[in-house]
């Protein structure tokens, strides 16, 4: 009898190759989740960081606001959830040349219009601003929603959203989710 010798592949070789082609697309699958993840979370940092410098501006260029003792100060009234907390209501806008408007007016209107921004750009976002001499906590190794309170501190902007992990787990320090971004702001008046 002749020897005859077959080529070809066994059915366990190719079962093998599939698993590891398989093990292969799952890995890029997983990867490119990550990546889109971490993007979006990346793209609302600078969001937010968007926001707060334009708050501090908007802060800076009411003069009369920033001369006000904290109590009258009303940029330090500022402590909305957008989770929790009621859409807030609209204020007199100071459009128009007719319209004789206050720097508590326009001050009103600036935070109206800046939270409704923050409610529609951020998840769940969440926005504080106190004279806080400590943002950082160094023991949890995050921003903090806790105010040290200083005199000399300037106003902080302190924001927050719903953010998640690359593996997927929401962020959060001690059962809370912490502040993203904060930004100290110097008043060109005390």
């Amino acid at each position: 009898m002749p020897n005859s010798q077959t080529q070809g592949f066994s059915l366990i070789e190719v079962l093998i190759a599939i698993f590891v082609v398989a093990l292969g697309v799952i890995g890029a699958a997983g990867l490119q989740l990550t990546s889109i993840r971490t993007s979006q979370q990346s793209s609302f940092k600078s969001v937010a960081v968007q926001l707060a410098n334009e708050l501090a501006d908007k802060m800076r260029s009411n003069d009369a606001q920033m001369k006000l003792s904290d109590s009258s100060n009303l940029f330090l009234k500022i402590n909305y959830n957008s989770s929790v907390d009621a859409t807030p209501s609209a204020p007199t806008l100071c459009y128009t040349s007719a319209a004789n408007c206050t720097a508590a007016d326009i001050a009103n209107a600036d935070i109206y219009e800046w939270l409704m921004r923050v409610k529609n750009t951020l998840p769940g976002g969440r926005v504080l601003v106190c004279r806080d001499s400590a943002p950082y906590d160094n023991v949890q190794k995050s921003l903090t929603w806790t105010c040290t309170p200083d005199a000399n501190a300037g106003l902080t902007i302190k924001i927050g959203w719903k953010s998640k992990n690359p593996d997927g787990s929401f962020n959060t320090v001690s059962g809370v989710i912490p502040p993203g971004v904060a930004i100290t702001v110097e008043s060109y008046v005390k």
